[in-house]
């Protein structure tokens, strides 16, 4: 993916992945063994050494013990600096980390920005600039953070992404013109996708301004799981109370939106207006 920067080969995350791979190969152990005694995949371990995944607590203790590090949790220690980063919030990696990539199909709902997946990097940029008491170093952790997460998207077998937005979203200026003309772009250009479609709501559905979502299926008969937006911190869960909930706004504010050709021409339309 265009802009797409190189990971950080002195980051905790790169330095966690890069000692377990060494450790592993000096142990002559295959990643399935290693998988074994953590009580994961093979794949998981796999994305813990290509530091595309977040170790857990437990994982971390695991190769303190399994490979006996010299004071017995060097592992540990670069889990705490990983959680330290400025990348992101330490309750979204859960889904961003272990929901999203493994999703069959995702379900969106936001009635104020451009969703997370589909933000062009200016786009990011300047609503992350907005946050209080925020460094330009915390920002472009962020901004980083978000462009790596949208590699999800390119996977080989890519989940069906169904997005609904409040027409006002369009017509909010984020970063000025400029950036708001590219950002409409770009979702005219991925909806050329086969696997990703857009709907803009009608500002009259009342019901979707209780906040934004995500609704994820998951694979081999796994609950569905929710992510929803708070004004401090969001909640993921399984919830079947919960998730049911959420399916049922998201049915509700559903039957506000316009038709994807409808969508499509009201956001090319718009992007024309931010010239």
């Amino acid at each position: 993916m265009e802009g797409v920067p190189p990971l950080d080969p002195g980051s905790p995350r790169v330095q966690f992945g890069a000692e377990m791979r060494r450790l592993r190969e000096a142990a002559q152990l295959s990643q399935s063994s290693v998988a074994s005694r953590l009580g994961c995949t093979q794949t998981q371990v796999s994305r813990l050494e290509g530091a595309s995944r977040t170790p857990s607590k437990s994982d971390a203790e695991k190769l303190d013990r399994l490979f006996a590090t010299a004071d017995g949790n060097a592992f540990v220690r670069l889990r705490q600096r990983i959680l330290a980063q400025p990348g992101g919030p330490i309750w979204f990696q859960s889904w961003v980390e272990e929901i999203e990539p493994t999703a069959l199909v995702l379900r969106s709902w936001d009635p104020l920005l451009i969703p997370g997946l589909l933000q062009t990097e200016s786009y990011a940029r300047h609503i992350f600039s907005q946050e209080p008491q925020t460094t330009p170093e915390e920002v472009e952790g962020r901004v980083q953070t978000r462009i790596q997460r949208q590699q999800t998207l390119d996977r080989d077998t890519p989940f069906s992404l169904l997005m609904l937005i409040d027409a006002g979203v369009l017509r909010r200026k984020v970063g000025g013109a400029k950036v708001m003309h590219e950002q409409l772009g770009h979702l005219l250009e991925i909806t050329q996708r086969s696997t990703i479609s857009i709907q803009v709501v009608s500002p009259e559905c009342l019901t979707g301004l209780m906040g934004a979502f995500m609704i994820a299926e998951l694979p081999h008969g796994q609950p569905d799981a929710i992510h929803v937006d708070s004004s401090d911190e969001g909640h993921v869960t399984t919830d079947h109370d919960s998730v049911t909930a959420i399916w049922k706004r998201y049915e509700t504010i559903r039957l506000w939106a316009y038709p994807e050709h409808m969508s499509l021409k009201m956001i090319e339309d718009v992007r024309l207006e931010w010239t």
